[in-house]
This record gives C-alpha cells, sequence and structure tokens, in this order.
C-alpha cells in the first residue's frame, strides 16, 4: 500500500484524530442541532485534515501555504464552535477542556508547518 505524504504528517495526523473525536463528542448533541451546530463542527473538523492533504500535493510552495492557512482557519473556527458547545452545555467541562487542548495542539502543528512553508518561500 502506498504512503502518500500527507500521512507522513504529524499536523495531518492530529487533524484525523481531532476529526474523530468531534465525530464522537457531537453524537452527544440534540437531534434538533445536526442540521446546525453539529454539521458545522463536523465539516470543519473534516476541513482542517482535507486541507492539509490537499497542499500537500500543491506544487508550489505559496499553494501549500495557503491550504495550510486554510486549515489554521478551519481549526480556530471549531474552537469558536467548542466554546459555544460548552455554552449551551451540549458538553461537559472536561470535554470541554481536552477538546480545547487537542485543536491547540493541532494549530501549534499547523503554525509550525506554515512557517516552514514561508520560511522556504523566502529562499
Amino acid at each position: 500500500m502506498r504512503i502518500f505524504s500527507f500521512e507522513k504528517l504529524i499536523a495531518w495526523q492530529k487533524g484525523r484524530e481531532l476529526a474523530l473525536l468531534i465525530y464522537k463528542t457531537t453524537k452527544q448533541f440534540p437531534k434538533e442541532e445536526i442540521f446546525g451546530l453539529t454539521s458545522q463542527m463536523r465539516r470543519c473538523s473534516i476541513s482542517i485534515a482535507s486541507n492539509l492533504a490537499e497542499g500537500s500535493g500543491r506544487q508550489s510552495l505559496k499553494e501549500k501555504a495557503r491550504f495550510s492557512e486554510i486549515a489554521y482557519s478551519s481549526s480556530l473556527e471549531l474552537l469558536n464552535q467548542v466554546i459555544l458547545s460548552n455554552d449551551f452545555e451540549y458538553i461537559n467541562e472536561n470535554d470541554y477542556l481536552s477538546l480545547r487542548e487537542k485543536i491547540a495542539e493541532v494549530n501549534m502543528l499547523i503554525d509550525g508547518l506554515y512557517k516552514s512553508q514561508i520560511k522556504n518561500l523566502e529562499h
């Protein structure tokens, strides 16, 4: 089986884990949120890993960096939705803190990837 370059990215691996966690977490949400917050959070979490994967297939460093930027933005959007989920009491405090920590880890990895892409662009 061929392993693609994005599968080796720790940021992608952690983004994938985050998406799985978001899917499990949102299964507990009220049914009336299925087309609202549940759908939004799931799409955001998928977007993080998907943009990292798509960016890895781009030829130019500028394009690679742009997809990392989009993944980072999706993670911030997801963080906002996690905060709201906590406000609405859809998730408990422990799950909230755990999700925040996981999102922060993914953000840090994406930021490092982006910075390395930009640094290579300058040389």
